[in-house]
């Protein structure tokens, strides 16, 4: 080969290498796919529906873990300093607010919040609700019935010696739900008679377990005679065929949940995070969790709220402190865990 010809080949090759260059770095940083991990607290089948929807369309792809709200609030706290998830999706606000406060979460003021109430909302733009569920018993009619018992209409009937070893309430550290009852029994009667109810009910409880949806499928299987938890879940079991199911709600009064929604401070692709938000407090994506069994009711006033949500909906509510039980959390739970020791 001659030299020319040398020559000509080495500059070939540097032009198609510049050109492979500025071809590769043409793509712009937003034409990469995006993709959202999420920590979530609802029931799976409600969270794969809407995990389905939203990547239909958005394109976003998600991976989604499901854990309890106590569960998620120590993952954060865990990996504060590396966050791993970007958005918190579902379980009591309460959680919410102490991460609020422990600096875990990232402002947000979605478009889309403007028409959720005040109520169901951080002023600041912390966390925004998605639902609201209300607490109360879920009993197996047919264990009742073997032991001669009516359902239990209040707090106190939890103590009757009938029923030692037959309660199951999940354990407040890692469960939201069991939180909202721990908070609502102290607001109810006050801290020492509140943790000394409690105390008193450690005495009739078979298990304490992880989750706050554990209780009322272990009634409907027959497991348990009477549980506390969140009723839309004792509605979905007894759809599913657990007909022993009986639900009820003390006459005492009630708290609940406002199941919420909120960024993860520092976690990866936040504009996918924020597109999640806005996408969650629609109308639309709100109706998604009643095509999967979930029956709490909707914070976005143009959703339409599942027609089993109806049997509950006249509940007797107490005027549950929501900032006290956030701000509270740590210290309320480790004041029942001494108690009951």
């Amino acid at each position: 080969m001659s030299k020319t010809w040398k020559k000509v080949t080495a500059i070939l090759v540097i032009v198609l290498m510049v050109a492979l260059a500025a071809g590769c770095g043409s793509k712009p940083q937003s034409a990469q796919p995006q993709k959202l991990i999420i920590y979530y607290g609802l029931m799976e089948d409600h969270m794969v529906k809407a995990v389905q929807q939203f990547e239909k369309e958005t394109g976003i792809k998600v991976e989604a873990v499901r854990m309890s709200s106590g569960e998620i609030l120590g993952r954060i706290k865990a990996e504060k300093n590396n966050p791993k998830a970007s958005v918190w999706f579902g379980g009591p606000a309460d959680g919410f607010i102490q991460a609020k406060e422990d600096g875990l979460l990232e402002k947000y003021v979605s478009p889309s919040a403007a028409k959720i109430p005040a109520k169901y909302k951080d002023p600041e733009g912390y966390w925004t609700g998605i639902y609201v569920g209300y607490l109360g018993f879920v009993s197996n009619q047919k264990l009742l019935a073997e032991k001669g018992l009516p359902v239990p209409q209040s707090w106190q009937d939890l103590l009757n010696p009938a029923l030692k070893g037959q309660v199951v309430i999940a354990n407040p550290g890692s469960s939201g739900t069991a939180y909202t009852m721990l908070a609502t029994i102290v607001q109810l009667m006050g801290e020492e008679k509140g943790l000394k109810y409690m105390k008193d009910l450690h005495g009739q409880i078979k298990t304490y377990p992880k989750s706050g949806t554990a209780p009322g499928r272990m009634v409907g299987q027959g497991e348990a005679t009477v549980g506390v938890t969140f009723l839309h879940d004792a509605i979905k079991y007894k759809e599913e065929g657990m007909k022993d199911i009986v639900i009820s709600a003390p006459v005492e009064g009630t708290g609940y949940e406002i199941g919420a929604v909120a960024i993860i401070k520092g976690g990866p692709d936040q504009a996918a995070a924020k597109k999640f938000v806005d996408w969650c407090l629609t109308k639309e994506a709100q109706e998604i969790g009643q095509k999967a069994g979930s029956y709490q009711f909707l914070t976005n006033p143009e959703a339409i709220a599942p027609s089993q949500a109806a049997a509950i909906k006249d509940t007797k509510l107490i005027n549950y402190d929501l900032n006290w039980a956030g701000a509270n959390r740590s210290k309320l739970v480790e004041k029942w865990n001494n108690a009951i020791k």
